[in-house]
């Protein structure tokens, strides 16, 4: 066997076609429509091929079956047109009705029968009752708005009784002899109306015209049948204006009538036999809005049979049973129903619980705590799976999360070494970190062919959510208190970052340092050192990381922040001399406090230091200075030595700002220092001292 092409799998760039409109087919029924006008034109051209069949009693027979058919017809249509409220139903009813009235009238009108001849009602009933057939089919195929639509249902009944009245006053004035010219006797030539003829043959062509383009958007086999009937009865119109009595051209109409209601009326059976229910005989014929209200309609149906399914209610009768009724289908219809609810819903199980999959991947933020991690990702999963169960080891037991449930029973051992415990309709996982046994995870399995798979997945993901928050949860612990918040998230976002190198960025340098240290420390002992620096640190480091600023480094006594590295601020400079009033602010507090333990005898009645702040703003390279094996994040550059030399020369428990750090605040209350000349540089540097801003 060889294999397919790639254009047998390319997808066809032919346009959609209705099957009753693909070429062969609209030929041959085209040609079915041509065939009766040409034999109506060989009769005609060749007058001795129509021969004179007069028969009456075959007549009123054929008239007769013929008004049967349509009365059914038009009575089913009717009753889909009350059902599903369409207007468009009630007018193609009203069509077959009035037909159905005058074929009767006509027939009723047959020689022998009531009139001993033919009578001038038995010559125009065929065509005044088909004429106003065709008005009312050319409304029933415009495309009525809403208040078109709401106005032809409010007058139904009108419409009705008006139609009543015309054939009950036809076949009076028909069939009472002398009391109208329409009882009276037929002239030899027939009674023409080939005007009003005409204007039926073209109300029906572009009925036909319009039903055909609705097919093209909406195929349905019933708007076939239809087109067919329009086209069929505008051609018996034509065969009706030669008058050629009891000829074969004049039977041809009463054929074609015939055919035309035969026809939709087969369509109706094929359709009824195929579907089992006269309920959705006539839907392709209704206007959009209902097809709209029925698509609607079926949607909730099938909705409301999925809910059921899946809430597993139990009620001795299926559920495809009881919306049966209200949809009038057969018990094998409603047999298919229940397999298809029961596959739509197990299909839209295997949906959810996929799609919690991928909420909980999507969700296994890092950062996340622990516990807002398991419980946000427990929610999303038991909307999916029911009842999941979920246990964390403690001190050697599985003890239930976030409940307090007996300890669950299961072979540890087992879970420990990667086995899947079954229980009945649950699977219990065990949930791993770092290879070892975490926790376990209960869930409920036996709704869709794939639940076990879905569970062994579902386990995978909550071990990795679980390794994460712990990993991170030891991360934030260790590697953050060894450096500043910004550049931990930094290069956890981007590890390239931790390359050596850097770049040229424009930064604002806070340089602290402690006035006094040295004489401090000459006077006590380490260990007052230590507590002295860490309550200081204490209480200057949030000042920091409050305005956004990276602690670079602690040298001794000093410290350096960085605004505007690595994550980017537009206001860093003014970040960073609210941070140094903070600090000033912070220290004193901490002065205070030493002062009272002093004198409470708390503390060695030695002077402590004081913090003296400076903050410059300038281009620095910013990156990570070291060597492959140990490296930091630093910054070097004039803007950084000015910021140092600033605070060497600031007074204890005051902020000394650069120039380009003024220049980029905005409003504040400063001293000016005037130009300064800073070590190791050769041009003066404008500075002043920082009291507040604002």
């Amino acid at each position: 066997m060889r294999d397919p092409s790639p254009a047998e799998h390319a997808p066809s760039r032919e346009p959609y076609l209705p099957p009753a409109t693909q070429p062969v087919r609209a030929i041959v029924w085209s040609i079915h429509l041509v065939l009766p006008l040409l034999g109506l034109w060989l009769l005609l051209a060749q007058p001795d091929l129509d021969i004179e069949w007069h028969d009456n009693f075959s007549h009123f027979w054929l008239i007769l079956v013929v008004a049967g058919v349509n009365v059914v017809l038009g009575g089913l249509i009717s009753q889909a047109s009350a059902r599903r409220g369409d207007a468009r139903l009630l007018l193609v009813s009203l069509v077959f009705l009035s037909s159905a009235g005058f074929f009767l009238l006509h027939g009723l009108a047959t020689p022998g029968l009531l009139h001993p001849k033919g009578t001038v009602g038995f010559d125009l009933a065929q065509p005044v009752g088909l004429t106003i057939a065709s008005v009312i089919a050319f409304v029933s195929a415009l495309p009525l708005g809403d208040r078109a639509a709401s106005a032809v249902l409010r007058s139904q009944a009108a419409l009705r009784t008006a139609l009543s009245v015309v054939l009950v006053a036809w076949g009076v004035a028909s069939l009472v002899p002398g009391l109208t010219p329409l009882s009276d006797p037929l002239p030899p030539g027939g009674v023409g109306l080939g005007g009003l003829s005409l204007v039926g043959v073209a109300l029906y062509a572009a009925s036909a015209a319009m039903m055909f383009r609705l097919h093209r958007r909406r195929p349905a086999a019933v708007l076939i049948s239809l087109i067919t009937a329009y086209a069929l009865l505008a051609e018996a119109m034509i065969a009706g204006m030669s008058h050629h009595n009891w000829h074969l051209s004049w039977w041809e109409w009463h054929l074609l009538l015939t055919l035309a209601f035969l026809f939709v009326a087969y369509s109706a059976y094929l359709q009824f036999r195929r579907e089992g229910a006269t309920a959705g005989l006539f839907d392709g014929v209704t206007l959009a809005a209902t097809v709209r209200r029925i698509r609607e309609e079926y949607e909730e149906a099938l909705e409301e049979l999925v809910g059921h399914l899946r809430r597993r209610t139990e009620s001795g009768v299926p559920v495809a049973t009881r919306l049966a009724g209200r949809f009038r289908l057969t018990e094998g219809q409603a047999a298919v129903l229940d397999r298809a609810g029961a596959a739509l819903a197990a299909e839209r199980d295997l949906s959810e619980r996929l799609g919690a999959l991928v909420d909980v991947g999507r969700r296994n933020r890092v950062g996340l705590p622990e516990s807002d991690l398991l419980a946000t990702a427990l929610d999303r999963v038991r909307q999916a799976y029911g009842d999941v169960r979920l246990s964390l080891m403690r001190d050697g037991r599985l003890i239930p999360y976030g409940s307090a449930g007996p300890e669950p029973r299961h072979d540890l051992r087992a879970l420990a070494e990667g086995a899947v415990i079954a229980e009945e309709g649950r699977v219990v996982h065990p949930l791993t970190v770092k290879g070892r046994l975490a926790g376990a995870l209960s869930v409920p399995v036996g709704v869709t062919a794939q639940d076990e798979a879905l569970a062994a997945t579902l386990a995978g993901q909550m071990s990795i959510s679980l390794e994460n928050a712990r990993l991170y949860q030891e991360l934030d612990t260790l590697f953050r208190q060894y450096m500043s918040p910004a550049v931990a998230s930094s290069l956890l976002a981007d590890p390239g970052q931790a390359a050596l190198g850097g770049k040229l960025v424009e930064v604002t340098a806070l340089f602290a340092d402690l006035r006094g240290f040295t004489t401090f420390s000459e006077r006590v002992s380490p260990g007052e050192i230590v507590e002295m620096l860490n309550r200081y640190h204490t209480a200057a480091v949030p000042c920091i990381l409050g305005n956004d600023g990276t602690i670079v480094q602690f040298v001794g006594d000093a410290l350096l922040a960085l605004f505007n590295a690595p994550v980017r601020q537009g206001d860093h400079a003014a970040k960073a001399v609210q941070a140094a009033l903070e600090m000033q602010e912070a220290a004193a507090e901490v002065s205070r406090q030493v002062v009272a333990e002093q004198a409470a005898g708390l503390l060695a009645d030695v002077e402590w230091p004081t913090f003296r702040v400076g903050v410059n703003t300038g281009m620095a390279l910013v990156g990570n200075i070291g060597s492959p094996e140990f490296r930091g994040f630093n910054a070097m550059g004039d803007a950084v030595n000015v910021a140092a030399r600033l605070q060497a020369l600031a007074e204890p428990g005051t902020v000394v700002i650069g120039q380009a750090t003024r220049d980029r605040i905005g409003p504040a209350k400063v001293v000016s220092l005037g130009d300064l000349s800073l070590k190791g540089k050769e041009q003066t540097v404008h500075a002043y001292r920082l009291i507040t801003l604002g």
